[in-house]
């Protein structure tokens, strides 16, 4: 699930995105305020579009947001109070948390991609990554295995080049975020961001 919420560039709207789907498969429903987006053939929820989202709770992020008691209070709300009596499922742990990469080494069978350990909290995560500046040493921003990218790419565990890789090491660009670099290569945090925890609720801090 991601949410984004931009003000000033789409107005006071809510996205809440469940499930990317292809668009000629896309149908709509609308009550009140509450947009429910949908798989026509199989009556699948894919997403919600909630407009004046203010009037429901208080939004302070902008961009790809994090999932907050604040801000699923609001979702809950504005379904409630607008007739939908279908119930969201949250998730239970974060899609994008920061990770320190531990150890970096060359791909045995590309040149260009890289081999990294990276401790991800409870566990240390492999990773294959293609960035030229991804490094041992850095805090980084990790999509999970199973996280949708705002994309819509599902990360899936996975094999690249015959080496196992267990999630991604996400670029500014990837995530949205409204100061990407034009530059390729993945986003690098300060040592302020704690290891482990989502990134989302420290990168809008």
């Amino acid at each position: 699930m991601n949410v984004f919420y931009n003000n000033n560039g789409m107005g006071d709207t809510l996205i809440v995105s469940l499930k990317e789907i292809e668009k000629q498969k896309r149908a709509v429903e609308r009550k009140g305020d509450v947009a429910r987006l949908y798989h026509e053939n199989t009556g699948e929820t894919t997403g919600y579009t909630i407009f004046h989202a203010s009037n429901y709770g208080n939004i302070d992020q902008t961009g790809m947001i994090s999932l907050s008691t604040d801000v699923k209070n609001l979702i809950e709300s504005a379904l409630n109070q607008n007739g939908w009596t279908e119930k969201i499922t949250f998730p239970e742990t974060p899609s994008f948390v920061v990770g320190f990469v531990k150890e970096r080494k060359k791909h045995p069978d590309a040149d260009k991609l890289s081999v990294c350990q990276v401790d991800v909290g409870e566990e240390t995560y492999q990773i294959v990554c293609g960035a030229p500046n991804v490094d041992k040493g850095q805090k980084v921003v990790i999509a999970m295995p199973g996280a949708f990218m705002p994309g819509g790419m599902k990360i899936k565990k996975s094999k690249l080049r015959g080496v196992s890789s267990n999630g991604m090491i996400c670029s500014a660009k990837e995530l949205v975020l409204a100061d990407a670099p034009n530059e390729k290569g993945i986003l690098v945090l300060n040592d302020s961001y704690e290891t482990g925890r989502e990134f989302l609720s420290q990168y809008h801090n």
